[in-house]
């Protein structure tokens, strides 16, 4: 199976989950562990492949961006797969039976799938862009699956955190991304990059790209200061907090630094920014973790540890660093990912996570509670658990770093004893002593809860005592990978008496003291409760407080509800932008073009009409001010030599105006308001003022010389190519045509959004009654018809004269529109026997299956097909082609816009 469709695949099982739920929900879990599965089975087949040369896969995606689907995978991107893959089977079937009978499981499946398919991407692409995509990928449905109980605000809040600070440091990540990719010569190729080794370090870039790159990996990591997130995020079920929060989505920006390790590492920079990052962490981490009595609340704490343990490991950047870094990696995944399972079966069937009110669940969970020591003995480090060897490579590895001979294993020796007691207070406290007093009575979980627990508990016993097995065909891809040098890699339990096993053996009396003081030291620590209010998870409490406020503001400053408010923040702002340019450019050169006495007499004309529309009182006087000006206009058009546009414009005009008659004569005449004057006065000022700026934009864009290729182009191309003489409606329906599906697809939905705003079904419209007139009546049904003529004769004639699916759609329409206003509603029904939607729906239906006839013949989507037509003798041939086909299109949508905004304005 190829990796394209290997991330694919998960992408698809997301789609169809719910489907599978809906079946079956009682072996839905079952039913999609198999992919995950299948997938860790095909990664372990390819092991040999991705150890000695990689396995890269390159599809073009963006070519003229150098931008390729690319995936590859190697040791290191190979270690995360398998990860992700094997805690991703063990947790779907998992959650099959923890959340039985919750009826949003699959939506649930939905998100996690998602997830799924978007963290394989991210460790397995090789192109910056692919990778950033699935990195937002995580971080959004994450969200969604943090906030899986939606009703509780707890939940709400958690995810909504969660998404804002990964998010941001992912946008800070896309600026660094783009960043490296300039300074390693514009390739956005990952392994291209990663084979540059020092150039990027010597760029002058590189700052920024450091800084922007650690600021993406450390909030997706939760490095501090932007730890808070993780430990909020506990508020997911168990199954997210299990696989999210352990061995995956936190994991990916360790993986982002171990990627780029060669790439922006062996700098002071880089070591000293992770290693304090990483110690700060790790240190916090262990601490708080003491302070909790909720069994998720340690394991998230005691996460951050591991994350900050990992940090520290990769900023330290040497051999022994980094392949204490990929054991500690592999390690923390089997005893975290088995203790979180742990902790959601007790929960399942004891109702509580407290450890005060737990204790001897040994008896009622036996499976668990061995499955729990065995994983609680590995997060302690004690032999023969392969947390053993993690914890003695990572001594080596801190003793061995040149720049602390003894602040680091201190804080190490430290840190690992407060995460010895810990793990004794998960297992100890829980399934050990006094049974204690539960909501509900406890029993051992299902096969499909227990069996997880029981297989990563059992892998870390395993590899502590065969590490042979992950050393050469897991551990030392990986390192090569990181390092891009080959290394020798020995993994065992006894390396013999050394001062890393001393420290081991202090880090357990230290760890044994901790865990029998543990009710004093937690009540100690509960004293600087307090001390939260200074915090980062403070900090960003009150910006996003501010933030709120900061809306509130601005919202009842701009969002006053009067749309004439609106336009003034519009229009002044492009007036700020325009005056703006214009003084930066200091100044333009104006060439007023001559002009005859017809234009200058439209001219006038037209400014009457704008100047009219802002003096008079009236409605009806303003309205037919406004169609003077666009007449005038309209009629510039006709000087010009525009006919389409022309046309265009007096059918706009009209049934603008027989719109707004219709609404006027439904509204009640509005009581004059104070301060109308001066009201009138900014507005008159304002729009004077946009005229004058449009103006003299418009003269110095005139006033330069006029290049004319691309209407050369269409000139010349319009008929051998596209069989018009109409080069404009040529380019709308066959040149542009992309262009002109994307306008009808705008109308469609923006008349769909005018009947949905107002909830009613069109069908149920009250009638509007017929205008007591004889003559209008008599006048109609000649008009009427002979309009509807006029618009059939200028759809067939628009591709080689004036005409096409617009003007014949608007002049349609003003049809429908004076015969509702002249013979009423139930008349104008009867003539339209389909509802607007259907117009609106069958007009894009058209337009779209013309683009896919030429896409099934073979040339790209809307190419205008032709054929010909042989006619009798003396007649030229008929031809016919798809633009008629769209413009017929174009034309039902358009009847179907006006028609919908006409009754729904003649509702309102």
């Amino acid at each position: 199976m190829s990796l394209v469709w290997t991330v694919l695949l998960l992408f698809v099982a997301a789609a169809v989950a719910p489907a599978i739920v809906r079946l079956n929900p009682r072996a839905a879990g079952r039913i999609l562990a198999l992919l995950p599965a299948g997938i860790f089975v095909s990664l372990l087949a390819r092991m040999p492949d991705a150890r000695d040369h990689g396995v890269v896969e390159r599809i073009t995606w963006v070519p003229s961006l150098n931008i390729e689907f690319a995936l590859h995978l190697d040791g290191l991107s190979l270690l995360f797969a398998l990860l992700i893959c094997g805690f991703g089977a063990v947790v779907t079937l998992y959650a099959g039976r923890y959340l039985a009978g919750n009826p949003h499981l699959g939506r649930f499946y939905l998100a996690f799938l998602l997830f799924m398919g978007a963290m394989l991407g991210l460790v397995v692409a090789d192109d910056l862009i692919v990778l950033f995509v699935f990195w937002e990928l995580t971080s959004i449905s994450s969200f969604l699956l943090i906030g899986f109980d939606h009703e509780r605000e707890a939940s709400r809040k958690a995810a909504l955190q969660a998404l804002l600070v990964t998010g941001g440091g992912g946008l800070a990540l896309l600026a660094g991304l783009l960043l490296l990719a300039g300074a390693s010569g514009g390739t956005f190729s990952l392994s291209e990059i990663v084979a540059l080794n020092g150039v990027v370090r010597e760029h002058g870039a590189y700052p920024a790209i450091l800084a922007l790159v650690l600021l993406g990996a450390f909030t997706k990591s939760a490095q501090f200061p932007f730890h808070f997130w993780l430990p909020n995020a506990m508020a997911a079920p168990t199954p997210v907090s299990a696989y999210l929060h352990s061995a995956t989505m936190v994991k990916a920006g360790i993986y982002l630094l171990a990627r780029l390790d060669s790439t922006l590492g062996d700098t002071i920079a880089w070591s000293w920014s992770l290693s304090l990052a990483g110690g700060a962490t790790m240190l916090l981490g262990a601490v708080v973790a003491l302070r909790q009595t909720d069994l998720k609340r340690i394991l998230a704490y005691s996460t951050l540890t591991a994350l900050g343990t990992l940090t520290l490991l990769l900023g330290l950047s040497f051999e022994d660093s980094i392949k204490a870094a990929v054991v500690f990696l592999i390690v923390h995944s089997l005893y975290k990912g088995a203790l979180f399972l742990a902790a959601g079966n007790v929960d399942h069937e004891a109702g509580s996570r407290d450890v005060l009110t737990l204790g001897g669940l040994r008896r009622a969970l036996p499976l668990t509670a061995a499955a729990a020591v065995v994983a609680g003995l590995s997060m302690a480090g004690l032999p023969p658990l392969f947390g053993f060897i993690a914890k003695e490579l990572t001594y080596k590895a801190k003793l061995g770093f040149e720049a602390s001979s003894y602040l680091l294993p201190a804080v190490a020796v430290l840190v690992n004893a407060f995460t010895f007691a810990a793990a004794a207070v998960i297992v100890l406290r829980t399934f050990f002593g006094r049974t204690g007093k539960t909501p509900r009575t406890p029993h051992e979980a299902p096969l499909e809860m227990w069996l997880g627990t029981v297989l990563l508990a059992g892998a870390g016993l395993m590899f502590g005592v065969l590490p042979a097995i992950v050393s050469d065909t897991i551990v030392g891809p990986a390192v090569f990978a990181v390092l891009g040098r080959p290394m020798t890699i020995k993994l065992t339990l006894w390396y013999g008496p050394n001062l890393a096993l001393l420290l081991s053996v202090l880090t357990v009396v230290l760890g044994l003291v901790t865990y029998l003081r543990w009710d004093s030291v937690r009540l100690t620590l509960s004293r600087l409760d307090g001390i939260h209010r200074f915090g980062a998870e403070a900090a960003y409490d009150r910006l996003m407080g501010r933030l709120v406020r900061t809306a509130a503001g601005v919202t009842r400053l701009l969002q006053t509800g009067d749309l004439r408010h609106y336009l003034i923040w519009a229009v002044g702002l492009l007036l700020a932008l325009g005056a703006a340019a214009l003084v930066r450019a200091g100044g333009i050169h104006l060439a007023v073009p001559a002009a005859d006495y017809v234009e200058w007499a439209l001219a006038l004309a037209t400014v009457g009409g704008a100047v009219g529309t802002a003096l008079v009182r009236s409605r009806v006087a303003a309205l037919l001010s406004l169609a003077v000006a666009g007449t005038g206009v309209a009629l510039f058009f006709v000087v010009l030599g525009a006919p389409d546009l022309a046309l265009t414009q007096f059918l706009i005009e009209t049934l603008t105006l027989l719109l707004a008659v219709a609404v006027l004569t439904r509204l009640r005449t509005a009581s004059q308001r104070g301060g109308e004057s001066g009201r009138r006065l900014v507005h008159g000022t304002v729009a004077i003022m946009a005229g004058v700026l449009m103006t003299l934009l418009t003269l110095a864009v005139t006033s330069g010389p006029f290049e004319s290729v691309v209407a050369d182009f269409y000139a010349r191309a319009s008929v051998p190519s596209a069989f018009g003489r109409n080069i404009v409606n040529v380019i709308l329906v066959d040149f542009r045509a992309m262009d002109t599906l994307g306008e009808i697809t705008v109308l469609a939905v923006a008349a769909i959004g005018a009947i949905a705003l107002l909830r009613f079904p069109l069908e149920q419209l009250p009638d509007r009654e017929p205008y007591d007139s004889l003559v209008l009546r008599m006048t109609s049904r000649i008009v009427v018809p002979l309009l509807l003529l006029l618009a059939g004769f200028l759809l067939l004639r628009g591709h080689n004269a004036p005409g096409g699916g617009f003007i014949a759609g608007l002049l349609a329409s003003g049809a429908v529109v004076l015969h509702v206003l002249v013979q009423g509603t139930a008349s104008a029904r009867r003539i339209v026997r389909v509802s607007p939607e259907w117009l609106l729906a069958a007009g894009l239906a058209i337009a779209v299956l013309s683009g896919l006839v030429a896409a099934f013949a073979g040339s790209p989507f809307l190419t205008g097909l032709w054929v010909s037509i042989d006619l009798p003798a003396g007649l030229a041939p008929l031809k016919l082609g798809t633009p008629l086909l769209f413009d017929t299109g174009v034309f039902l949508v358009v009847v179907g816009f006006v028609l919908s905004i006409f009754l729904v304005t003649e509702r309102a």
